[in-house]
């Protein structure tokens, strides 16, 4: 099966993000051989931010994104990027900047969709 996340909302202060993440999480535990795509867009491609500092007893969704790099596909809205100063070398190791051909590709050839 062909799952597509797509993400919106930052990594912090609200929790739409962590709750994406946290159903991809859930996907490639009970079933590895779901592949899996994860897009950030608008203020979640923020959640690929390498060297997040979060306080003790806080989640990490740097953290908590690299299971799905592992296994799965992250990728990042390259406009939303380039419009919140991020560049390729700030996100984390495993994402990949993205543009919307290749979301549309995606969203065509999902079996599921989930928006947060």
């Amino acid at each position: 099966m062909k799952i597509l996340i797509i993400l919106n909302d930052p990594p912090y202060g609200t929790e739409r993000s962590y709750n994406g993440i946290r159903m991809a999480s859930a996907i490639l535990k009970k079933d590895p051989e779901t592949e899996l795509a994860v897009f950030l867009m608008a203020d979640a491609v923020l959640c690929a931010k390498s060297g997040q500092k979060t306080p003790s007893g806080y989640y990490n969704i740097e953290v908590m994104l690299k299971p799905i790099v592992r296994k799965g596909t992250l990728l990042l809205c390259g406009t939303c990027m380039d419009a919140r100063g991020i560049t390729d070398n700030e996100i984390m190791d495993g994402a990949k900047r993205s543009t919307m051909d290749e979301l549309a590709d995606k969203t065509l050839g999902a079996d599921k969709i989930m928006v947060f």
